[in-house]
């Protein structure tokens, strides 16, 4: 985790959250002071977690946080009074959400970080096994294309197109795929 937006209208908060955050791997934390902002911020730049201190000046700042959860890959921790915690906390955790009840400790505050990081961990990299597949899926997409045109233009079998493609790839030390596509503008241009 390397980058944090803190949302709250306390300077003191801030300054608090700031220093909590310096102990982890967060290196570039940015602060604002309203939901408004916070917005603003979020659609011109992607964090890895984001701390709303509740309420904000602007609204109370739940629908902020299942905005931010919502509208990307951003871990968002909502900061609220004891009060109302299990409302709100109902609220947002079918966003993902974490919710932490004030008044808060360090401690309390460390575990919701570690959290925090730990689910962001696992979104990034179940975020780089999808594109991973998706490529995978558009190899196949691109070779099966290939395929369908040498079975069509030549007087190859599908088992046959599907050998001369990984024979090329191999003797040429090409991926299927690029052979795929050399297979594909030769034959529609």
């Amino acid at each position: 985790m390397e980058t944090c937006l803190i949302v709250s209208q306390f300077q003191k908060s801030i300054t608090y959250l700031s220093e909590i955050l310096a102990e982890t791997r967060v290196t570039r934390i940015l602060s604002v002071s309203n939901a408004q902002e916070a917005r603003r911020q979020v659609i011109n730049e992607q964090f890895d977690l984001c701390i709303i201190n509740c309420p904000l000046p602007d609204e109370f700042g739940d629908g902020l946080a299942m905005d931010i959860a919502e509208y990307g890959y951003t871990e968002v921790l909502l900061i609220v009074n004891a009060e109302i915690f299990d409302e709100i906390s109902h609220k947002v955790e079918d966003f993902g959400v974490i919710t932490i009840s004030k008044p808060m400790n360090r401690a309390l505050l460390w575990n919701a970080l570690k959290v925090a990081i730990a689910a962001h961990k696992k979104v990034v990299n179940i975020k780089d096994e999808n594109k991973k597949l998706l490529k995978k899926i558009e190899d196949i997409k691109v070779v099966d294309r290939a395929k369908c045109i040498l079975v069509s233009r030549t007087t190859m079998t599908e088992a046959e197109a599907h050998r001369y493609i990984e024979k090329q790839a191999m003797d040429t030390r090409q991926t299927r795929r690029e052979i795929a596509e050399r297979i594909i503008r030769t034959y529609e241009n």
